[in-house]
């Protein structure tokens, strides 16, 4: 089975185009997926990246699956790496094209040869019933939740996936491997939710750090700098156009209209080669 591995900001991510796979398999299994993504006895990755698939809206489809082997709705990082994976096959003749995913439709612009992806995500709402939130439909802004031994203040919004973003002065990786698993599973999220601990550095600059839903703690993730930023200019803290300072990196987010989301950043290949069937052998 031949792989194609990238990374975004250290948020990295396995390319299976089912067209390296037998006909009969629509996608791959639960258990295919815990084992490639798996860092010991897998290929290691933050989830996998399946397409190019058909579309009726899109020129593309694509299907993103986390290490636990639950699907996403969406992935910013993921569908820059996927827009890289098109070029470099030569699947994408002209910079500007569309992709489809359970999230919706986004539409991508390839810079410098595909050294620079910026995509349009889509619009954030704030709406407990768009998210959802369990609770009266509403705007889920400054609202208290407890885990464990601390109560936040904290912000949900969906930008095609749920986000649950903490407003703080101080943020740290140990705070998001602390309370993260906690608030992803949290009753006040039917589909669970990604959760982002968030800090206001100015006017143009926020810094966050992520516990990613199916996926745990990861360096970078572009539908959270999307829901961050746009919580954060939802609140009157920041400007439109900002930088989300991130483990991994950084990707800049232009807010527009309606909380319309443009997110740039760049992507790398790691390797490409072709998985053992001995691989399979292991249960994880």
């Amino acid at each position: 089975m031949r792989f194609h591995k990238y990374h975004a900001l250290g948020n990295d991510y396995i390319v299976l185009d089912p067209r390296d796979f037998p006909s009969w398999q629509p996608a791959p299994t639960i258990e295919q997926i815990r084992v490639v993504c798996h860092r010991n006895f897998g290929v290691g990755s933050d989830g996998i990246l399946w397409g190019p698939l058909p579309s009726q809206t899109s020129q593309f489809g694509l299907r993103i699956f986390n290490p636990d082997g639950s699907e996403a709705e969406k992935s910013g990082n993921g569908l820059r790496i996927f827009s890289r994976f098109l070029y470099d096959q030569g699947l994408v003749k002209e910079p500007n094209f569309t992709v489809e995913v359970p999230g919706g439709q986004v539409a991508v612009a390839l810079k410098d040869n595909a050294q620079l992806i910026s995509i349009a995500m889509g619009h954030v709402s704030f709406s407990s019933e768009k998210i959802p939130v369990v609770g009266a439909p509403r705007e889920v802004l400054n609202e208290k939740i407890k885990i464990l031994d601390r109560e936040f203040t904290y912000c949900a919004a969906t930008i095609g996936n749920p986000h649950c973003v903490l407003p703080l002065t101080e943020i740290s990786a140990d705070m998001a491997h602390k309370y993260g698993p906690h608030l992803e599973t949290h009753a006040h999220f039917p589909r669970k939710t990604n959760v982002q601990f968030l800090k206001v550095l100015d006017r143009a600059n926020i810094q966050i750090e992520i516990w990613e839903r199916g996926a745990g703690y990861t360096l970078a993730s572009g539908s959270s700098s999307s829901a961050s930023a746009a919580v954060a200019h939802r609140l009157g803290l920041v400007d439109r156009s900002l930088t989300v300072h991130m483990p991994g990196g950084k990707i800049g987010i232009e807010i527009g209209d309606a909380f319309s989301i443009m997110m740039t950043g760049t992507v790398n290949k790691v390797a490409e080669g072709h998985m053992h069937p001995e691989l399979f052998a292991v249960k994880v």
